[in-house]
Parts: structure tokens; C-alpha cells; sequence
């Protein structure tokens, strides 16, 4: 494991013993989970989930994030015992549970549209799993208050789920959830109803009873800004695979292929069609008219040299191509010329919508005579500079690639290619 990940897991056990927001003789027991070559087949040849391993510890949010149909919710619920498991091993703690019944798991889950009782007050829905297991009356009283308090929901105990946001169903939802005491929290994309701004808020919210509860989160989105922001470690899938398992940082900064790349960050990363030409003062990408210079230290290696003279994909984040001309004259080697095509003013940034090797020609007379223009050349770049920017739209401006921070991937495999220099200290 990245060494982040180890301070991460120390602040949790720090969290552990710091919170015991329950009476004493009811702390969570905390619960590791194992999922060891899990794999779910329907009938007709369909393999939703291929070959699934993943060693969760004590008090981890883990946050599986993939695009729609990658598999994420079905994994999710195998480990809730909603879906049967076709092949491998699922353990929660010590205990393999591939048989045993959902009541018997003891998870909780909290699903996208909260399953509140309409007819119930805010109380009785909390209190309703517990009444079902025949916990003394007093007992669920401490319980429901003690999960309000720490969802800030007390005042609400006596409303129906009709005089509720939704922001406030959710809290109630996972009110209902915390009561239990589980072992592991399960929750299936729970904030897609609600509204941007409300989004942003109970994220926060959720990390911090995270904290308070120090429990196993397992958490699923398809919305990379939620995994980034809440998560410990992000699984990222595709098409039923797992393709990376990392820290949101790690994930961002070294993506294992071009699905991870493109997939985690936002905008999205850049990417390059280009060739690697061998010339006397260094190694250069060429893509069009285009040539910048590769570090020495990238283009000198071992790992380069098999990929000289072919063609490869280059990644580059939007906030590694610069305009200001400071950054310019110290990245000459990689600077360019580029139209700008659209601006975005987000306040504390500007996005530029650029497009280099353009072609230029007269629209209007292509149009007339019918003349297809061939555009196949072009590439277009996404740019995040500062707000004090003076490119506008029509412009046509000098920018500069930060090769240092640019990624590399062969083509064929779409693997990235991982020099020495990028690995971690041992």
C-alpha cells in the first residue's frame, strides 16, 4: 500500500478510540471485509462482475465509482446479500457470509431513495428495525435520540417524511442506518436525488459521521467529485472490472491506464495522439505541426526507449497547460500556438477551450463549392488558467505544456508508462 494510505488508516484508529458516541456495552464492532475472487453471472452468458478482490479494513470509507453498468451497485449488493454470489469468497470480519441471509450480516444499507414509511413519523422510522427485533422500548428511546443528535435531526422526530427536505429524508435514512449498530455501512448512491448545492452539503455531512462512528463505510456513485472528496480508497470499475484501487490523490496523480485518467478528474485529462521522434537535443512529441520537448530524465530512460519512433497517446491535466508568459519563457521547449475557441469564467478560474494544429479556411467559400473540410488533425485542449487571463474567444495564444507532469500511455494497451522516477520511496 502508498504510504498515504497508512497515515489514513492511523487517523481512523485515532478516530476509534477518540468516539464512543453509545452508552457503554453497545460500541460499534468494527469489521474488516474480504471479497476474494468474487465474480456475478446471470443467465444468458452475462458477467456483471469479473474476478472482484478487495481487502477492506477497520473504519475505511471505500468508494466504488465507475461509469452506469460497470457493476459497482451489483457488487454492492452481494455484499449486502441482495445478490446471490456465482463464484469466489466474501468475508465480513472472520465469518464467510456467501449464505448467509441479509438480517444476518449485520450491515445496514442506505439506498438512493431513502424508503422512508410516509405513514410513520421521523421517530418510528428510525425506531422501526429495532421494534422488529424486539429491543426494549427504553433502549430504542436512547438510541433514536442519540442517532439524532448526531445527525442534528432531534427537532424532526416528530414530523412525517412529507414535511421533510430532502437533505433531511436522507439524515432520517441514515439515522435509521446508525441505530442499528452495524458492522459495515452500505450506501448505494444515496445523494443522486438532491440538488447540486445540497450534494456539496451532505457530503460533508457524511464525512463527518463517518468520523464520529469510526464504522466501514462502502459507498457507491458514478460521480467522481463524491469519491474524490469522501473517500479513503476509490475503486475504480469498468464493464465489471476493477481497473485501479488507490487513494482519490494517488488516483489523480499516477491513473494505472487511460480509462482511470480520463475518468477521474475534472475536466477531464487531455489527451494526445502523437509520435516519439529521437532528435540530437532530446526526445520530442509530434502531433501535427507540433513538437514539444519530454523532460531528460523521460526522455533518456529505459522505459522510452522501445517506444521511440511510434505512436502513443500523451495525458495532460487542463491545469498543466499555462498561458502566462513568466511560465511560458521557463517552458519554451513545450510552448505552441492555439485557438481559442470558448472561454469559461468560473470565478476563481478560467477554462479555455482551445484547439492547436487548427485548420483555417475560408467557411463560407467551402460551403458554396461544397469542399469538406478535413478536421481530423486538429486537437482540441482543455486549459484551466487563472482568472486574470486575458485570452478571449477568437484568440489565438501562446501556451505551454508542463511536460513534467505529463503522462504517457502505449497505445495498444492503453497502460501507462511508469518510469522509475515516478515509483514511491520504499
Amino acid at each position: 500500500m502508498q504510504k498515504p494510505h497508512k497515515n489514513i488508516y492511523h487517523r481512523r484508529l485515532e478516530d476509534v478510540k477518540k468516539y464512543r458516541f453509545l452508552s457503554p456495552g453497545t460500541e460499534s464492532i468494527m469489521a474488516s471485509l474480504s471479497l476474494r475472487h468474487i465474480y456475478k453471472k446471470y443467465p444468458g452468458g452475462v458477467t456483471a462482475v469479473s474476478d472482484f478482490c478487495l481487502e477492506v479494513r477497520d473504519t475505511e470509507f471505500i468508494i466504488f465509482v465507475g461509469p452506469s453498468g460497470c457493476g459497482k451497485s451489483t457488487t454492492l449488493r452481494m455484499i449486502a446479500g441482495l445478490e446471490e454470489i456465482t463464484e469466489g469468497e466474501l468475508y465480513i470480519g472472520d465469518r464467510l457470509v456467501n449464505d448467509v441471509a441479509p438480517k444476518d450480516r449485520d450491515i445496514a444499507m442506505v439506498f438512493q431513495n431513502y424508503a422512508l414509511y410516509p405513514h410513520m413519523t421521523v421517530f418510528d422510522n428510525m425506531a422501526f428495525g429495532l421494534k422488529l427485533r424486539k429491543v426494549p422500548k427504553e433502549e430504542i428511546k436512547r438510541k433514536v435520540e442519540e442517532a439524532a443528535r448526531i445527525l442534528d435531526i432531534s427537532h424532526l422526530l416528530d414530523r412525517h417524511p412529507k414535511a421533510l427536505s430532502g437533505g433531511q429524508k436522507q439524515r432520517v435514512a441514515l439515522g435509521r442506518a446508525i441505530v442499528r449498530n452495524p458492522k459495515v455501512f452500505l450506501l448505494d448512491e444515496p445523494l443522486s436525488n438532491l440538488d447540486a448545492k445540497l450534494r456539496a452539503a451532505m457530503r460533508t455531512e457524511i464525512t463527518k459521521i463517518h468520523h464520529k462512528l469510526a464504522a466501514t463505510f462502502i459507498y457507491v456513485t458514478h460521480d467522481q467529485v463524491e469519491a474524490m472528496t469522501m473517500a479513503t480508497r476509490i475503486v475504480v470499475m469498468k464493464d465489471g472490472i476493477i481497473q485501479q484501487v488507490d487513494s482519490p490523490q494517488n488516483l489523480y496523480d499516477s491513473p494505472v491506464n487511460l480509462f482511470v485518467a480520463g475518468f477521474i478528474g475534472t475536466p477531464q485529462m487531455n489527451f494526445i495522439n502523437g509520435k516519439l521522434l529521437k532528435k540530437d537535443d532530446g526526445v520530442y512529441l509530434k502531433f501535427g505541426d507540433i513538437s514539444i520537448k519530454l523532460p531528460e530524465e523521460k526522455g533518456n530512460s529505459e522505459e522510452l526507449k522501445p517506444y521511440i519512433g511510434k505512436e502513443i497517446i500523451a495525458g495532460v491535466r487542463p491545469e498543466c497547460i499555462v498561458d502566462t508568459p513568466m511560465q511560458i519563457a521557463a517552458l519554451k521547449d513545450s510552448s505552441f500556438e492555439a485557438y481559442v475557441d470558448v472561454t469559461e469564467l468560473m470565478g476563481s478560474e478560467i477554462l479555455l477551450y482551445l484547439i492547436a494544429n487548427r485548420v483555417v479556411v475560408d467557411e463560407e467559400l467551402a460551403s458554396k463549392k461544397n469542399i469538406v473540410i478535413d478536421r481530423s488533425g486538429e486537437q482540441k485542449l482543455t486549459a484551466r488558467v487563472s482568472p486574470r487571463s486575458t485570452a478571449r474567444n477568437g484568440d489565438t495564444i501562446t501556451v505551454a505544456i508542463d511536460t513534467a507532469r505529463m503522462h504517457l500511455f502505449d497505445k495498444e494497451t492503453e497502460k501507462r508508462i511508469v518510469f522509475k522516477s515516478e515509483l514511491p520511496e520504499e
